[in-house]
């Protein structure tokens, strides 16, 4: 029977297959992998705050926000990151950003020696073309997440403003609550009440969140973030 570390080490090598890093040569894949190191981290930890030295993780499990703060504390989503994603390319050409990173789930990372993928890049114009393709990937998944907030159907507008209402205020163990009526949900994606109650009893019956009075606990933050990328009428 396979050790922990070993399952582990399959799991890492599992994901990193699905992501961009597999387009990389394996020789450098295989140094990735020997200097790299996998942590665990509970849901409400904070793994990068604005300004911090760069740093580059693949998401192994988990969900992912990475937000900008302003200097009135407001907080916007810059991007939700998942299992196969690969967090800090842009932060390996343009150095520190002003962004930070908060776990919405307990989740697990693995470290990308930013050195060595640098240097390799510098090297080897495959590296650097797999990383200017990334970044480019990137790119468009921001302006489809522009266009779903704009827009968006009900259901993948309402997803989103959940997760992000809960996230700007994640509790105390990570506990993931929006304080938020139905009618001020309605008002903040642009529709009425009655089309939102519809919306929040579907997500009830799938068990992506539970409601009470005046707040919407959010029970699974992966699950209700891909409905909010899901193509719905």
């Amino acid at each position: 029977m396979p050790d922990a570390e070993t399952v582990a080490d399959n799991d890492i090598a599992e994901v990193l297959a699905g992501s961009f890093l597999a387009r990389l040569p394996s020789d450098l894949v295989g140094t990735l992998l020997e200097v790299g190191e996998r942590t665990d981290y509970p849901s409400g930890s904070t793994v990068y705050r604005e300004g911090s030295y760069p740093r580059s993780f693949l998401v192994v499990s988990g969900l992912l926000r990475v937000y900008l703060t302003s200097p009135e504390g407001r907080q916007v989503t810059v991007r939700y990151a998942r299992s196969g994603d690969v967090l800090g390319i842009a932060v390996l050409v343009g150095g520190p950003a002003d962004v930070a990173v908060r776990t919405l789930a307990e989740s697990s990372m693995f470290r990308i020696d930013l050195r060595t993928l640098t240097d390799a890049a510098h090297r080897d114009a495959r590296v650097s073309w797999a990383l200017a393709e990334e970044l480019n990937r990137r790119l468009y998944e921001t302006l489809h997440q522009t266009a779903i907030n704009t827009f968006g159907s009900v259901r993948q507008r309402v997803a989103m403003h959940l997760l992000d209402l809960a996230s700007a205020e994640q509790r105390h163990r990570g506990l993931l609550v929006a304080r938020v009526s139905q009618q001020e949900l309605a008002d903040a994606v642009g529709s009425v009440r009655e089309v939102v109650a519809r919306v929040l009893r579907d997500f009830r019956l799938d068990r992506l969140i539970a409601t009470s009075s005046d707040s919407i606990q959010i029970l699974d933050a992966a699950g209700l973030h891909d409905q909010s990328w899901k193509p719905t009428a």
